[in-house]
């Protein structure tokens, strides 16, 4: 199934709903065949895990490594080897919170170096007998599996994970994700004439950043800044959050279009919008050059 190109947007994000059984792989080329785009996704899903896939296509691929850093929200369904009560599990999931130690399952297909990352809260919210369902909250990059396993041992009997879904990616949650079927019943519409739910669907490339730091641009400074140019501070009118220096920042016009990814040049406490100097060296840009008009001119003064 092919979307056609007057049904689809040449750039934006999907939130798929991903089923256990295929790969975070085999979905996303799915999701490519059914919009037509070329596609890649941002935080891979085993198999046997379901829940929410995030998938870019056109011009947004090219966020993956900022989607791929958004902190993660899980439902977990841990199995104990041995008789535990509640309180012992409570005890030992808090002993957890924090900055721990990991080292990626040997299934993993990356290197096996030891590791750390921060987990936000574990919230346990129900158990019946050696059954744990547990909510977790973590940095990208954390094993759930590897967590159960650790959890097992603290707690003295041992454990595996038995199942697990994801519930968010950064700002991405599971209210906004869809089956693969709605996706290819939405694209049929839209090629029929009836976009509207196909729409509904599809996020901007501007919704993939929205926990970073922004930099509004004039009008006259964007075309610039597609062409690779240094943004300095006359083309900036506003700034949106705080930011350190050589911290990635958000680029966006004055509508809230995203224009591209910089980095930070200065603080955002010295960025003063109207001033000279540089301020963002732009490292991805998404929009195409000549989509605002050209406000700048080059060294012959042509």
């Amino acid at each position: 199934m092919t979307g056609q190109n007057g049904s689809v947007p040449e750039s934006g994000i999907v939130v798929v709903d991903k089923p256990r059984g295929p790969s975070s792989h085999q979905v996303t080329a799915w999701v490519g065949d059914i919009l037509g785009r070329r596609v890649g996704h941002a935080g891979t899903l085993d198999p046997q895990v379901s829940g929410v896939l995030i998938v870019m296509f056109g011009g947004a691929v090219r966020l993956a490594p900022v989607l791929l850093s958004h902190n993660k929200e899980y439902v977990c369904l841990m199995r104990l080897h041995g008789d535990a009560s509640r309180e012992a599990v409570e005890r030992a999931a808090e002993e957890f919170t924090g900055r721990i130690y990991q080292r990626p399952p040997r299934k993993s297909a990356v290197k096996r170096n030891l590791r750390i990352r921060k987990i936000q809260e574990i919230e346990i919210l129900d158990m019946d007998g050696r059954l744990v369902l547990f909510r977790v909250r973590c940095d990208a990059g954390t094993y759930i599996r590897t967590l159960c396993v650790h959890l097992g041992y603290a707690l003295g009997v041992c454990a595996h994970m038995e199942e697990l879904r994801r519930l968010r990616s950064g700002s991405f949650d599971e209210t906004a994700a869809v089956t693969l079927h709605e996706l290819a019943d939405a694209a049929r519409a839209a090629r029929e004439g009836d976009p509207e739910h196909l729409q509904k669907m599809i996020f901007p490339a501007a919704a993939a950043v929205a926990d970073l730091a922004k930099v509004v641009v004039r009008d006259t400074a964007v075309d610039a800044v597609c062409h690779g140019a240094v943004l300095a501070g006359v083309g900036v009118v506003g700034k949106e959050g705080g930011f350190a220096k050589g911290e990635t920042v958000a680029i966006v016009t004055e509508r809230g279009e995203l224009v591209g990814l910089g980095r930070a040049l200065v603080a955002s406490s010295a960025l003063k919008p109207g001033e000279p100097g540089f301020v963002v060296a732009p490292t991805t840009v998404l929009m195409q050059p000549g989509t605002y008009p050209r406000g700048w001119k080059t060294h012959a003064g042509s």
